[in-house]
């Protein structure tokens, strides 16, 4: 059984060696009145950066629609207190949903610090079952990994346990529950956690950029995901918003800017940026060597890993950065919807509204027209693409943002400038000259042979020709 630890033992210059013994429980009146404060946060607007007081200086990173989590010094101990909770997260404007997170919030606050750093972040459980916490990448003593049951005890609800290690990398690095992890994470348990080297030389960047990728599964017009659900999610996030409501990535042109992301989705997301080559510099592994890292418009994040691309902001616009699979680029996407394209639906629809009045036919040319339509909605629900530019609706949702790149801007301004002022003659348009030539087309190619005629034959049962004689049938 895990002996209750006293103030002294923990927060005096005998605390270090609790570091090896495993994460502890936190009980008794003094102990609690010896907790750093845990901040909270209901906002989903990104908050600004949160630059440190004391210690070595770094660049510190901006979550996308979230912040970063205040710490105290306590001797050279740096003290974090995240609270697993229940949260209510609205995912963008028009729906909210039921979540489990931490500090308020799904994901919860990202956690920054310096390589060599001696953390202690205690961990208060008010969900309504146990839960633990596992420090995705780091490495430190076993006995504060964080796997309930293997590693320590699960936190049980009401309690508060510590965990204490020396930050041995700096890197790129995430947070979740190793205890019902499955349902934890399907209900929106993650956080960031940053570390920078402690030379505030290397690696600096000008704009740091760090965001989660989760999945939700929510039923128009309810509020809490399934988390038995394996890949057909509906509601792909960053950071648990969805396209119109994540932040944009607003640079200053000349920056160095860098782009963190991990995956905690249950499947891959090719991560694509529109006008840029970028560098493929920091995986949750470590640093890549400057002269091993590879140039990308994309790049691939499995589940469980973390990538960070970087390149120089030196091309004003507004760029797209997205996943680059299609359906995650959608909201609330049904997956049992038909296909209707080709099909005349004149007759068809008055028919099915004698059955469901309101029935409104839609997909018989594509489903773009979507981005644009206003229909009824259920409650809490969002329609599947959205968004408007300046050009008219972007028909998008889902993993989608924008990279504003604008010269000017202020080190730490990060709000919204607006769209982009194309210099005349370089947007694209439609063409009103002379008639053009016809076309070239391919010829699709035609076998003649209608399906119902179609047989495969295996070629091992064709039937064998009788030589003739003087012939050389057995050649």
């Amino acid at each position: 059984m895990t002996q209750p630890i006293s103030r002294r033992g923990l927060l005096g210059a005998g605390g270090a060696g609790l570091a090896l013994a495993g994460a502890h429980m936190i009980s008794g009146r003094a102990q609690a009145a010896s907790l750093p404060e845990a901040p909270s946060m209901k906002e989903a607007t990104m908050q600004p950066p949160l630059y440190p007081r004391s210690g070595p200086d770094y660049q510190p990173v901006v979550t996308l629609n979230g912040w970063t989590l205040p710490w105290r010094m306590n001797g050279d101990w740096k003290e974090f207190h995240l609270v697993a909770e229940p949260v209510i997260r609205e995912l963008a404007p028009g729906m909210k949903a039921h979540l489990w997170g931490y500090n308020g919030q799904s994901p919860g606050p990202t956690i920054e610090a310096v390589e060599g750093d001696k953390v202690r972040i205690f961990v208060t459980n008010k969900l309504p079952e146990n839960t633990a916490v596992h420090w995705h990448g780091q490495l430190l003593p076993n006995g504060m990994d964080g796997v309930g049951g293997l590693n320590q005890p699960h936190i049980p609800p009401g309690k508060t346990f510590v965990y204490e290690f020396i930050l041995r990398k700096s890197g790129t690095f995430m947070y979740h529950p190793h205890s019902d992890e499955m349902v934890q994470m399907a209900m929106g348990m993650m956080g960031f956690f940053v570390v920078h080297p402690r030379d505030p030389a290397e690696r600096r960047v000008d704009r740091d950029f760090v965001f989660l990728l989760n999945a939700f599964d929510i039923e128009a017009g309810s509020y809490v995901p399934k988390v038995n659900t394996m890949l057909d999610f509906n509601l792909w996030c960053w950071n648990s918003r969805v396209f119109p409501g994540i932040d944009n990535l607003v640079v200053r042109q000349g920056d160095k800017v860098r782009v963190r992301f991990g995956n905690l989705t249950m499947t891959n997301h090719p991560i694509h940026m529109h006008g840029y080559d970028f560098k493929v510099t920091g995986t949750d592994g470590g640093w890549v060597p400057e002269g091993a890292a590879w140039p990308e418009v994309s790049i691939d994040v499995a589940v469980g890993q973390m990538r960070a691309f970087e390149f120089v902001a030196d091309v004003p616009g507004d760029w797209a950065i997205h996943c680059h699979k299609s359906h995650h680029t959608m909201n609330a996407m049904g997956h049992d919807v038909r296909t209707y394209i080709g099909v005349n639906m004149n007759r068809t629809a008055p028919a099915i509204r004698r059955v469901a009045p309101g029935y409104m036919p839609m997909g018989s040319a594509g489903m773009g027209e979507m981005g644009s339509m206003e229909m009824p909605l259920p409650d809490n629900t969002l329609p599947m693409m959205t968004g408007y530019g300046q050009f008219g609706p972007i028909e998008m949702g889902g993993m989608f943002s924008v990279v504003k790149v604008r010269p000017g801007l202020a080190a730490d301004d990060y709000k919204d400038p607006g769209w982009y002022k194309h210099p005349e003659g370089t947007v694209a348009y439609e063409w009103t000259g002379p008639q053009l030539t016809e076309a070239p087309r391919a010829k699709s190619p035609d076998s003649g042979v209608k399906a119902t005629e179609f047989r495969a034959i295996d070629p091992r049962k064709r039937p064998v020709r009788s030589a003739k004689a003087g012939g050389h049938g057995n050649h």
